[in-house]
């Protein structure tokens, strides 16, 4: 879903892993009326690359992000009457296509994570290399903000928000720091709270010191994983038989996630114990990526925030019983 700047700082939109994507998904929309859903629109590049390699398909394009939306809008306009777009979050998949009549789709794709937008507009307050507000929501509209969640939860439920969210192994240290250092407005401020809570000799190992702790507030602010935890069973059950899943994970616990859902769904689901699986309890899936893929070395030279990509597809093959 991330993109990168140019020598003027501007964005550029450079979709993660597209050619492979698109050799995924392309096979489950060559027939007239074929429904790809983009979950995760961003800026669109991904949803007009399969518009255009797959001229009979269309596209329900779904976003949280309001300025997201308007951005892909205007750049699928081409399409026309083939782009349907809805703002909601992906677990509302369900709804969304019962809302549009539809109740099979052919190909699903969530690019999950942060979008170029989000990262590059300074206000949003994602970028932890950069002084902005503590915002971190990707709906503008939803109430809950970063900086309440540091200047309200106590410190047990910030060590704990850190440690399952951040995987941060100094989560404890960096809680009780951050209550003593309230309040916070500005991305800076908890930048040097979280880098002097961070024992000294490896501070600078592993990246930026901030970095999980921004990643925690980002899911804890968005319910990022209770959210993608509901939206890949919804997504896989959308498929028709025959139909494409791709999921690009940017972390651990999100690609832990699809992980477990494909592997789920590429399982028999008979009872324990049966010598012969009954018809219609064999495995749902069959996954089509051997592990995570991941980008090229010159994909993440060209664009390095590709460099943590996890790519993970699967092809539905029977209905559940």
């Amino acid at each position: 879903m991330t993109g990168t700047t140019d020598a003027t700082s501007a964005p550029v939109h450079v979709p993660v892993m597209l050619p492979r994507i698109v050799e995924l998904l392309a096979p489950a929309l060559d027939a007239p009326g074929a429904v790809y859903v983009d979950c995760t629109l961003g800026l669109g590049g991904h949803a007009e690359a399969m518009l255009t390699a797959c001229p009979q398909a269309r596209l329900v394009g779904i976003d949280r992000d309001s300025e997201a939306l308007a951005s892909s809008r205007e750049r699928l306009a081409p399409f026309g009457d083939r782009v349907t777009l809805v703002q909601a979050i992906y677990h509302e998949l369900a709804d969304v296509l019962a809302d549009l009549g539809l109740r099979r789709v052919q190909a699903v794709l969530m690019d999950l994570g942060l979008s170029s937008l989000q990262i590059d507009r300074t206000e949003r307050g994602f970028a932890y290399r950069t002084d902005a507000p503590l915002d971190m929501r990707m709906n503008s509209a939803d109430p809950l903000t970063a900086a309440d969640v540091l200047n309200t939860y106590d410190a047990p439920a910030l060590a704990r928000i850190l440690r399952r969210y951040g995987e941060e192994r100094f989560a404890d240290r960096i809680a009780r720091a951050i209550v003593a250092g309230r309040p916070y407005d500005s991305s800076a401020h908890l930048v040097e709270t979280v880098a002097a809570a961070i024992p000294a000799a490896v501070r600078h190992t592993g990246g930026h010191p901030a970095k999980r702790t921004f990643q925690a507030l980002r899911i804890e602010v968005n319910g990022e994983l209770d959210s993608l935890a509901e939206a890949l069973p919804a997504a896989v059950g959308s498929l028709a038989i025959g139909g494409r899943i791709a999921v690009l994970a940017y972390h651990s616990l999100e690609d832990r996630l699809a992980k477990q859902t494909f592997a789920k769904g590429a399982s028999d689901r008979a009872p324990h114990g049966l010598a012969v699986v009954p018809a219609g309890y064999g495995p749902e899936l069959r996954i089509l990526t051997h592990g995570a893929e991941r980008p090229t070395p010159d994909e993440v030279e060209t664009n390095p925030r590709a460099a943590s990509a996890r790519l993970r597809a699967a092809v539905r093959i029977e209905e559940a019983a």
